[in-house]
């Protein structure tokens, strides 16, 4: 995000006379290449009657020739371009116009009135003047000392995601975008420049500066969005910003004639990679073999009934393929009405977006949004005052099913289920097996997923502001604004009467039915002014911003519908059994907080060759106990334009620009539960009995203190150093942005370590911290040939380092949760000091053995074997500190699921109405943890990896011998991870502009396009996705979400392919 004064692009116009030879045949080359070009594109026909007209075109700033300039007849296709002095010769009639035009530069239109034209043109001064927007403000781009990114709405808009963050994949240097999972509406985890908490990790969001749901934004509303990756950009809104801030700008009208746009497509989704389970005579073979293993008779499969049909053929049953709705509809429609006055703007626009579920399709999951947006300002009395408003209206309308853990996953159950089982039986209805004479906990994943997807969800939202402006004196500016966001849900569910195991099933109808609303106020007050003393420019702003958020919830359960009305369309509390002691009502408010902040900035700039920045934040919240209230976050930057120097002036031939820039900064963390700093009482478990007979009729209810008090418990804080360059080269074709960033989180809150005997928990203490380190590159090249053909190749690349420093604990752990993985799991991840967040935990493994020989030279060295009755094909499991026995002392750091590096690469190409762009993104430097089948189940079904089993010396070194049940090979080890480098191409799309075939009054946009997501991926991760997010544990919601990369049937991304039409009048 670079821009440049005409005083640095006069230093860059001294050209050809100053380059070496080589640089020279370079001009040459590209030259000749222009002129093939030209050639190809049918440039340079012969216009009838036409004379010769020859000229010259020059820099406006320093009278320099333009190589490569386009000089073109306006309405015909007869061109040419400047050569190496900047001279063309060109066929014209007098009386037509010449249309002279070079990249960064104003385009200029001549009528030819002779043989000799000669042109000047001048910089393109409105693209060095571009903004991006700052915490409460906006600041010119060449200005800015911090490490921000920005992309524009248009880019956003059209790669056609429901969800805006899904379009910022692979574009934004230090922002890792990940999906959770690939279901209608999933939610996606965004971790900026690293992860620095074991709590909320993600970033502030502000629509319009105030809070909100970036998710549900349509984006087809967006002007912008500006991430503020570094400390000092982000210290002015202090204790919320230690995870980045992300600042969304909605679109607003423009001073004009009224404009019309409708953006609409319609689009289909498959499934982008398969994952190969055992047909039936794989599955068959292996089960005997694992028998035979395990000293037990193979099976006798013929005298099995329950896996024949009638015909007496093996079912073959893919459960994934029944599961897939190939073929599920995506769709999004969006219109928009603009234009405005010198005095007023309006912008109003309302959208429709919906997507069926790949898995099951819209029977199992779905998702429609309704967006309205109106944004509109008014300036009165000469601009002395200004009104406005942003007002975001979402409704949305949700089915989902079960996915991320081994319990309810319907994906998992897919992948362990044997082929042996139909899906229907006989009578068409959903197969049993609970009189299965094969294995009668086999179950039926689809039945089970069809009858668990009665689920709705509807929510509504408003994000709203109202302004008013008042400029006394120029540039003197105060402002109130006035914000407000609302949400509201409800939720429902119902599970029917089903049996398809004998263990599992549903043997009473359910009712489950919830709603929530909570609304939080902003009230923000602030006075800028910028004004100049001579060359030196200042900047200041003053202000204060009070908060305040309220909202409450009801909750509801019922069993044994009315007989009759017990299905979906009845499924209310209220028709169920009212006398049920399983009949439940629970309600109540959420924790309100209360805020008040007060910040300040001053800025400093001496010809735009010198600039400080430094803000200071205040505040104060309700979270924490008097005296401990208040947080203080400073930052200062500074940034040095060195192509403004005269020590400079001899690169100018190939570098137009070059910045640096240092930074530091404080920022907190206030995304923490209320009351830390209290001691709880609870009453739960706590009943006490003073009968005589022990039972529960003399049950009296107790309470004890929960844990102890902490009144001194404060917020995280986050503390980063930042150092970077802007550049630009070869008269502004390619960009340069380099940071590198060292980011340290600190005062974690985590439970202190207390003794047992103490008949509590211990207090909430701050304590633990981590380290990010890392470097990010961003690169561009724009560039133009002749007049129709422009295009534009980027990429990025980011790397991270993570670490923690200290936690405070006994041992200096935060414990992972067992019973995740697998069941009866242990513990497989943690934060420990030394480690990475959420590393993986686990035995390091040195192969197979292939024989009694290895088996005993291991032994006879003094290494420990966990099987009690090892033998060859058994997994050998490296006894760390060669004690001779494998416990958890001898478990270690296997890696973790946190990419180290992660990159995007896109180009755009334009030519004459047609375009062409590719995004891809991807990442690398991380394991997955993998887990479809739980060990403990013998007759679950393999993936066909199994098929690269040890049946044999020198068979296999790495899968080991299968047996029926576990006999130790499958405890958690690095057999489970595998590495997860993927590069994906995201998005590519073609479209036509038929605007110039089509000649309608009014009409200025009429584009068609074809568009493929998720074409391909390249990876060695033998998994349904390599992408994966924030790992959510057993309970599917948010336990231990600073762990990433486990694979436990992660719902994949569909490869969608779409046809869409832009208009415009």
């Amino acid at each position: 995000m670079l821009n440049y004064s005409v005083a640095e692009l006069r230093i860059m116009r001294k050209t050809s006379q100053k380059f070496s030879q080589s640089h020279m045949l370079c001009k040459v080359a590209l030259v000749a290449i222009m002129l093939v070009f030209q050639a190809m594109l049918g440039i340079g026909a012969g216009v009838l009657n036409a004379q010769t007209v020859k000229g010259t075109v020059i820099s406006g700033s320093d009278n320099e020739p333009l190589i490569g300039a386009s000089v073109m007849v306006q309405g015909t296709k007869t061109g040419a371009v400047t050569d190496l002095d900047g001279n063309f010769t060109i066929e014209a009639k007098n009386g037509q116009t010449l249309e002279v035009s070079y990249l960064g530069f104003i385009t200029q239109k001549i009528k030819v009135t002779g043989s000799t034209i000669n042109v000047t043109l001048n910089e393109d001064k409105q693209s060095l003047d571009e903004v991006v927007v700052v915490g409460y403000g906006v600041q010119k781009k060449k200005l800015v000392t911090g490490a921000t990114v920005q992309l524009k709405g248009d880019d956003i808009a059209k790669l056609n995601t429901t969800n805006p963050l899904s379009a910022m994949q692979g574009q934004t240097p230090g922002v890792n975008i990940v999906s959770t999972s690939g279901q209608p509406g999933a939610a996606m985890s965004v971790t900026i420049r690293g992860l620095g908490t074991v709590g909320n990790s993600q970033p502030l969001y502000l629509i319009d500066g105030v809070g909100g749901d970036i998710t549900t934004l349509n984006p087809a509303d967006i002007e912008s969005i500006d991430v503020l990756k570094d400390a000092a950009s982000a210290a002015i809104y202090g204790a919320q910003a230690a995870n980045g801030v992300v600042l969304v700008t909605t679109k607003s009208g423009k001073e004009g004639s009224s404009k019309i746009t409708y953006d609409g497509y319609v689009g289909w989704q498959t499934l982008g990679r398969k994952f190969e389970m055992l047909n039936s005579s794989q599955y068959m073979q292996i089960m005997d073999e694992a028998l035979l293993n395990s000293y037990m008779s193979p099976i006798d499969w013929t005298s099995l009934s329950a896996i024949r049909d009638a015909n007496g053929n093996v079912y073959n049953t893919d459960w994934i393929d029944q599961a897939v709705d190939n073929g599920a509809l995506t769709t999004s429609h969006s219109l928009a009405f603009t234009g405005g006055s010198k005095t007023s703007t309006y912008s109003i626009s309302g959208g429709y977006t919906g997507q069926d579920g790949l898995i099951g399709g819209s029977d199992v999951s779905y998702y429609k949004r309704y967006n309205l947006r109106v944004n509109s300002e008014h300036k009165m009395w000469n601009g002395l005052v200004t009104i406005g408003e942003h007002v975001g209206f979402v409704y949305k309308d949700s089915r989902g099913m079960g996915t991320g853990n081994i319990y309810n996953n319907n994906l998992r159950s897919a992948f362990s289920t044997s082929p042996l089982v139909p899906v229907y039986d006989a009578d068409g209805n959903y197969y049993s097996t609970v009189d299965s004479d094969w294995n009668k906990n086999d179950g039926n994943p689809y039945g089970t997923m069809m009858m668990n997807r009665y689920n709705q969800s509807k929510s509504t939202s408003v994000d709203a502001n109202v302004y008013v402006q008042i400029e006394p004196v120029k540039n003197l500016k105060f402002k109130t604004v006035f914000g407000l966001n609302y949400g509201g849900s409800n939720y429902r569910s119902f599970t029917p009467i089903y049996k398809f195991t004998p263990q599992s099933g549903n043997g009473i109808t359910k009712v489950n039915q919830s709603n929530g609303n909570g609304t939080s106020l902003v009230w923000t007050n602030t006075l800028t002014y910028d004004f100049d003393i001579k060359e030196h420019h200042i900047s200041a702003l003053l202000g204060s911003e009070t908060t305040k958020y309220d909202g409450e919830s009801t909750g509801s359960y019922g069993v044994n519908l009315t007989a009759g009305f017990d299905d979906w369309e009845h499924a209310y509390v209220e028709n169920t059994e009212k006398g049920h002691a399983d009949r439940k009502v629970s309600g109540g408010p959420y924790d309100a907080t209360r805020g008040q902040s007060f910040f300040a900035r001053l800025g400093w700039s001496w010809k735009d060759r010198y600039m400080v920045n430094a803000t200071m934040r205040a505040d104060g919240s309700s979270k924490f106990a008097k005296g401990h209230r208040w947080g203080y976050f400073p930052s200062v930057s500074a940034g040095w334009t060195l192509t403004e120097e005269d020590f400079m002036k001899s690169a100018a031939s190939w570098l137009d620009f070059l910045k640096l820039r240092l930074s530091w900064g404080q920022v907190g963390n206030a995304n923490i539960n209320c009351y830390q700093y209290l001691a709880p009482v609870t009453t739960s478990n706590t009943n006490y009995n003073f009968g005589a007979t022990g039972g529960t009729d003399a049950w009296v209810m107790g309470a004890y203190t929960e844990r102890l008090a902490n009144e001194k418990v404060k917020w995280e804080t986050s503390e980063q150093y930042n150092v970077g360059l802007d550049a630009r080269f070869l008269r502004q074709r390619l960009s340069l942005t380099l940071d590198g960033y060292i980011k340290s989180t600190k005062d974690w809150l985590v439970q202190a370590p207390i003794l047992a005997t103490a008949g509590t928990g211990g207090p909430v203490i701050n304590g633990g911290d981590v380290k990010n380190k890392g470097i990010e590159v961003g690169l561009s090249w724009n560039d133009q040939i002749g007049k129709d053909l422009v295009y534009s190749v980027g990429a990025n690349f980011a790397y991270n380092h993570n670490e923690v420093g200290n936690i405070p604990t006994l041992d200096g752990i935060i414990h992972g949760a067992t019973n995740q993985i697998y069941q009866n799991a242990e513990e497989f991840y943690r934060a420990e000091n030394g480690h990475a967040i959420g590393y993986f935990w686990g035995y390091k493994t040195a192969g197979l053995f292939q024989n009694q020989k290895e088996i005993n030279d291991w032994i006879a060295a003094g290494n420990g074997i966990y099987q009690a009755d090892v033998k060859p094909g058994d997994v050998k499991y490296v006894d760390v500190n060669h004690d001779g026995v494998i416990n958890a002392s001898d478990k270690v750091d296997l890696g973790n699921g946190l990419p180290k590096y992660t990159f995007g690469f896109n180009f755009n190409l334009a030519w004459k109405g047609f375009d062409l762009s590719a995004n891809f993104t991807g990442a690398a430097g991380f394991q997955i943890a993998q887990s479809y089948r739980d060990p403990s189940s013998s007759q679950a079904n393999y993936s066909r990896r199994i098929l690269k089993r040890w049946t044999g010396e020198g068979t296999s070194n790495e899968i080991p011998r299968v047996t029926y049940g576990d006999v130790g090979n499958w405890l958690f080890s690095d057999l489970y991870l595998q590495d997860g480098d993927y590069i994906r191409l995201q998005n590519l799309t073609m479209g036509y502009d038929f605007k110039k075939l089509i000649s309608w009054k009014g009409l200025s946009k009429m584009r068609l396009y074809f568009q493929v997501q998720n074409l391909f991926t390249l990876t060695k991760y033998d998994g349904m996705d390599p992408e994966i997010g924030s790992f959510n544990g057993t309970d599917g919601n948010s336990s231990d979400s600073w762990v990433s990369g486990v694979d436990m049937g992660y719902y994949p991304h569909p490869r969608t392919f779409i046809v869409g039409l832009n208009l415009a009048f």
